[in-house]
């Protein structure tokens, strides 16, 4: 029987693969086949920090019986990439194995990201310490968007040219007293971000196994509906956020046409903007 470590090595390889860390950038499209309108398109650029890139997409239209559902996901890995990369295998399969998705699929949600964190803590000795924020969005045949997140990786709506944030950004100074209440602390030191027990930019992820009595995995859930005044839909990394408000990434891409090109355009934007941080991108176009 292999060991952790032997395990752990042919994951880690496994990723690279997948990643292709050679590489700058990792791109695609898609579209919706019950809805001709309904488009998507993403784009990653590895981050000028010496680590590998650590964030991972999911960007897909699935079709469940005679429904369809667009899925949609940004998982932003920190100290890993074999978290996140776990998450866009994982994550979803369990929301969607909730034998109540489609009748309260908010609850579904909770459930899975709850379900598939305590499967990461438990595999601790395998994918390790690191861990990662999430966004995720499921759009239920076109016409129900439901967002959820961990973390600072963020979802922002445009309608009729206004961008409205969905997702919430989970910081160590909004969670201080709830962070304090379990044990933790919110420190300054070291650097100049506040941080969970001096650590962790964040105050909800994944993982995050040595930290964990400290930090939350419950995702802030939103429900939108779609309607005649809904543009677009951006998920995005914080390296994309750090350097672009809500609405100056909205007027960005607005007279873009093409999903894909609207995605790259931000990344563009970002890089040009000095984003030194690992950039990921996903427009839906309605």
């Amino acid at each position: 029987m292999a060991s952790g470590r032997e395990i752990l090595h042919k994951m880690k390889e496994k990723v690279q693969e997948k990643v292709g860390l050679g590489s700058t950038a990792e791109s695609g499209k898609g579209k919706s086949t019950a809805s001709k309108n309904i488009k998507h398109g993403y784009h990653l650029v590895e981050g000028k920090s010496l680590h590998p890139m650590e964030d991972y997409v999911v960007a897909e239209f699935k079709h469940v019986g005679d429904s369809e559902l667009g899925l949609f996901a940004i998982f932003d890995g920190h100290l890993s990439q074999v978290i996140p990369d776990y998450l866009k295998s994982h994550l979803f399969y369990n929301i969607l194995n909730e034998p109540d998705f489609w009748i309260e699929p908010e609850n579904a949600i909770r459930k899975g990201y709850r379900i598939t964190d305590q499967d990461i803590l438990e595999k601790a000795v395998d994918l390790g310490q690191g861990g990662s924020t999430a966004v995720t969005a499921i759009l239920i045949n076109g016409q129900k968007l439901v967002i959820a997140n961990v973390g600072d990786s963020r979802a922002v709506i445009c309608k009729n040219g206004e961008a409205k944030q969905l997702s919430v950004d989970h910081e160590p100074t909004t969670e201080k007293e709830s962070i304090e209440n379990r044990g933790g602390f919110v420190s300054n030191f070291p650097g100049d971000v506040a941080r969970v027990d001096g650590q962790l930019a964040v105050a909800r992820a994944f993982g995050d196994k040595s930290l964990k009595e400290h930090l939350s995995s419950e995702p802030d859930v939103t429900v939108e509906i779609i309607d005649d005044d809904t543009e677009i839909l951006i998920l995005a990394s914080d390296g994309l956020w750090k350097v672009m408000t809500n609405q100056e990434a909205v007027d960005a891409i607005r007279n873009v046409k093409d999903a894909w090109s609207a995605a790259k355009r931000l990344t563009d934007e970002a890089v040009k903007r000095n984003s030194t941080d690992d950039i990921s991108c996903i427009v839906v176009t309605f």
